[in-house]
């Protein structure tokens, strides 16, 4: 007998580009244009929008402004903001500021976790704990990310047991949802659903997301592969923006109006006005100063029409 297919009819997208987009862009997007395109992106139907990092300014001067991005955007009802933090002081400004979703970051390789965070993946779960703490009477949903889930540039391979024992030691912890991330786009299909399918059996009743980046052009496969083990929860970057910067030749994120088209295209309900999307879309060049990789903003939806020649 033939099992039912678990791929899921409707999909969540989880908006990065405001956030892991902008951290490495060469210059600085005013404040102002930050929150009009946030709130613009808010307009489309995107269930949830990382909005910033409340990190040192040091760190990434970037996004020095986000409290002032955060309290400044227009907030829609049924579009979560969320922010990532790196340690309880982040924490602190963050909830200060009424966010829906913390984002906590963890590397699942030591060396990825000590050229990123300066710490071992014991380390980071320590610091987890204190930000629970301090959130915990909040509300806020607390969301941890897994980098290197699927590869490490400096190690190789991270067994899928060792992603396991840290993906349960997350939930133990008292973590609601957990992102595992391809973050050098090491990741295969194949490789993904397996480790989707596996963490899916274990833990079906908490909220997986997937972050790929197409660094090796495997960003839509590796999603699509994702999505037919079950995952329903994706992380994209509007125009393939952002790149991690202890990755060595990491290009953006899955790019998220070329991500909408696919699911739509293939009759999965992704919640977003895909039009709508491609206008945002189209005023990154001039936002951020540069071309970006997104491809349907250029060559438009397969359902378009041209003349006869």
């Amino acid at each position: 007998m033939s099992q039912l297919s678990p791929c899921p009819a409707k999909i969540e997208i989880n908006e990065v580009a405001p956030r892991d987009g902008l951290q490495i862009e060469a210059r600085f997007v005013p404040t102002e244009d930050k929150i009009r395109w946030i709130d613009a992106l808010s307009a489309t139907g995107l269930r949830r929008i990382e909005a910033t990092s409340f990190t040192s300014p040091k760190a990434i001067p970037n996004l020095r402004d986000a409290a002032d991005v955060v309290t400044g955007i227009q907030r829609r009802e049924g579009v979560d903001i969320t922010v990532l933090v790196p340690n309880v002081k982040g924490t602190e400004r963050a909830l200060a500021c009424q966010v829906d979703e913390i984002n906590l970051v963890m590397s699942a390789s030591n060396s990825h976790g000590l050229a990123n965070l300066r710490m071992t993946p014991e380390q980071s779960l320590e610091q987890f704990a204190a930000i629970l703490e301090v959130s915990k009477v909040s509300g806020a949903f607390i969301n941890a990310s897994l980098s290197t889930a699927f590869g490490c540039p400096f190690e190789g391979e991270v067994p899928e047991a060792r992603v396991l024992e840290l993906v349960e030691k997350l939930i133990d912890l008292g973590i609601q949802g957990v992102t595992l991330c391809d973050t050098t786009g090491m990741a295969n299909p194949a490789q993904v659903k397996r480790l989707c399918a596996a963490v899916l059996e274990r833990w079906p009743e908490t909220p997986f997301t997937l972050h790929f980046h197409n660094t090796r052009g495997m960003g839509l496969a590796n999603a699509l592969a994702a999505w037919q083990a079950g995952i329903s929860r994706f992380d994209a970057s509007l125009g393939g923006l952002g790149g991690c910067p202890f990755a060595p030749g990491a290009s953006g994120n899955v790019c998220t109006e070329d991500l909408v088209h696919m699911f739509e295209a293939m009759g999965v309900d992704t919640g977003v006005d895909l039009d709508a999307l491609l206008e945002v879309a189209a005023t990154l060049p001039d936002l951020i100063g540069h071309d970006v990789p997104g491809q349907v903003v250029k060559a438009g939806k397969s359902t378009r029409r041209y003349a006869m020649p």
